[in-house]
């Protein structure tokens, strides 16, 4: 199956015979390995696990009390529940990923047809009433009451935000929205997102929401370390998907990972002729006259070496350092930096808790913005609509909580990091949290009777059974740390047939997720399709959404960057008398006798705020 248009059929015969060798077969290696066989290319991949997918995929769970635990594929009564490495999650700036996903068939129509829209965020504070922000541009009354309740709570403190505050973080955003690009990259880049928003000179709660809330919550980042260029992009398209009419800020899957997703694909995968291999762990790559000539595999007990003429590397910054060898770095220098950009990571793995009555949280995910542990949960069952939880397991579960830890290092309740703990620990505390939040008023929507049992990620692993706790993670996650991007290589290496497909390689999404991992495998196939004289279409690549209306302001700050000339404040007064923010924090400013220049937009401007003062007028 090739798509029409691409090349002569003479062309694509060229193309049938040069093979290419992916490592690794998680979101990557398949969406290389999908690109690639569309186009004509013989593909052979080898994933070290027994299941496809990579930290995408779902995993059988069988509960404890399961008289016969089973092997799986072997006979049962019910099949497993699905457990997973963390919630699905796709953002509505997700454009490479899910343009893949269409182009895989299920049932009448595609994967994507799987996706489904959440419409709230929750925010989750202890012993507090939650807030709840719309997931999308409102769309009926009372998405559009909720929307206007979260303002106005902003503005009005409901979150301890003093309105001034509110206005100077809008006045940052605004600074992400109409810089340039050249000024994200060299400036944003080398600071963090802790010091950009001045957190250190603002209220706990500022530092709380708009520092620690928005890096570690969602990519497990530290708002002290994480680069301000990463984090403000993907912050400021999450706001830019949640004001845009008809869009959604979020989608999940409507089923299982695999069930829904990787299975599916993968089955397209072997009919398009892509060889996949499981259990096959590559342990070397082998290099001579500056370029591969072969990778040592291990499958189970046996072990040889995969040949091929490119070979295409998916597999995460760690274990690709560790692949590094003097000969590999000597070929392409860049590879150097792989062990130093190994250790830019922090953990963020997910537990499920299976319950024996469905308690939706919201209809979305829900961040417990005080948790030590920086949790996030997503409540399933409610989005699952042809997934029957009672036809698996011992038919008592009703509802998952899918719950992702993104915090190992900071005491919880117990008074233990999460590293510290033993994994009935971490389900003790996470449970615990979790009712912190939610369990509030009196009202008790978290009981003890309704956890069932639970699955902690296998990822996390004793460092030695002998001694539980301090446990180690197989698969952590690559944060972005301020100016790390000089040590991140190009999808193409200098070595002629060598090329990376993994969130850590440059890419427009900048940011460990499956975006960037499909993104990194489109560059990488267009490499081999460069490399190897194809002339079939290349695989289409999008930038982060950028509004039309920005495009002057930010043409604007490109003049003014090139010229040496900082970012001009003159513009922030746009954006904070737009929310209708300014107004706020100048009332708030003079009802506590604060100075004028403590304006947010005057302070940033360096003078006057420009523009007239909006006013919100109750209706």
């Amino acid at each position: 199956m090739f798509p029409t248009g691409h090349r002569s059929s003479f062309f694509i015969l060229e193309a049938v015979k040069k093979r290419v060798v992916i490592l690794g077969g998680g979101v990557a290696g398949m969406s290389a390995a999908h690109e690639l066989a569309e186009r004509g290319f013989q593909v052979e991949v080898f994933e070290r696990r027994d299941i496809p997918g990579g930290k995408a995929r779902s995993l059988p769970v069988h509960e404890p009390t399961d008289p016969l635990p089973r092997e799986r594929g072997g006979p049962t009564q019910k099949p497993w529940l699905p457990g997973e490495h963390g919630f699905r999650f796709f953002p509505g700036f997700y454009r490479h990923v899910v343009d893949t996903m269409k182009r895989i068939p299920f049932r009448n129509g595609t994967v994507a047809d799987n996706l489904v829209d959440t419409t709230q965020i929750q925010i989750a504070r202890a012993g507090r009433p939650s807030v709840f922000v719309p997931a999308r541009f409102p769309l009926a009354p009372g998405e559009l009451q909720t929307a206007l309740y979260f303002l106005l709570g902003l503005l009005g403190g409901g979150l301890d935000v003093a309105p001034a505050e509110t206005a100077f973080l809008a006045a940052k955003v605004w600074q992400i929205f109409t810089s340039c690009e050249e000024r994200r990259m060299t400036e944003y880049e080398r600071v963090s997102w802790w010091d950009f928003i001045e957190a250190d000179g603002q209220s706990a709660a500022y530092q709380s929401l708009f520092g620690h809330g928005i890096t570690r919550s969602l990519v497990a980042a530290k708002a002290r370390r994480a680069s301000a260029k990463t984090i403000g992009d993907i912050f400021t398209q999450m706001l830019l998907y949640i004001i845009r009419p008809g869009s959604t800020a979020d989608r999940l899957l409507n089923g299982p990972t695999n069930q829904v997703w990787i299975e599916p694909w993968l089955a397209h995968l072997r009919a398009m002729g892509v060889v996949y291999h499981t259990d096959a762990e590559v342990v070397a790559i082998n290099v001579q006259r500056e370029r591969l000539t072969s990778a040592i595999v291990v499958q189970g007990a046996r072990t040889f070496e995969a040949r091929g003429d490119y070979f295409l590397a998916a597999l995460p910054v760690e274990r690709m350092a560790a692949l590094v060898t003097p000969a590999l770095a000597a070929a392409d220098p860049a590879l150097a930096a792989l062990p130093t950009l190994s250790t830019n990571v922090e953990w963020m793995n997910g537990i499920q808790l299976y319950l024996t009555q469905d308690v939706p949280l919201t209809h979305g995910h829900t961040i417990f913005l005080e948790s030590p542990w920086a949790l996030t949960s997503v409540s399933q069952a409610q989005f699952w609509p042809s997934f029957d939880l009672r036809s698996h397991g011992d038919g008592r579960v009703l509802g998952i909580l899918s719950v992702d830890i993104s915090n190992w290092t900071t005491p919880g309740l117990n008074g233990k990091t999460a590293m510290q703990c033993t994994r009935e620990e971490i389900k003790d505390e996470v449970w615990n949290q979790l009712k912190l939040h939610v369990n509030i008023g009196g009202q008790t929507v978290l009981k003890d009777e309704h956890l069932h049992f639970w699955f902690l990620d296998p990822d996390i692993e004793d460092t030695d059974p002998a001694t539980p706790g301090f446990e180690t993670n197989v698969e952590p996650l690559l944060v972005n740390y301020v100016n790390t991007w000089a040590l991140r290589p190009e999808a193409v290496t200098r070595i002629p047939n060598l090329f990376l497909a993994s969130d850590y390689v440059r890419t427009y999404t900048d940011l460990a997720t499956m975006e960037a991992a499909n993104e990194a495998a489109r560059r990488a196939t267009n490499g081999i399709i460069a490399a190897s004289g194809s002339e079939a279409a290349p695989c289409e690549i999008w930038k982060l959404h950028e509004p039309e209306v920005l495009i002057p302001l930010r043409a604007y700050d490109r003049q003014n960057f090139r010229r040496g000339m900082a970012w001009d404040g003159r513009f922030v007064g746009l954006a904070v008398h737009a929310l209708g923010l300014a107004d706020a924090a100048s009332d708030a400013a003079a009802a506590t006798g604060t100075h004028a220049d403590t304006d947010p937009a005057r302070r940033m401007a360096g003078g006057q705020a420009p523009g007239a003062r909006l006013r919100i007028l109750p209706q």
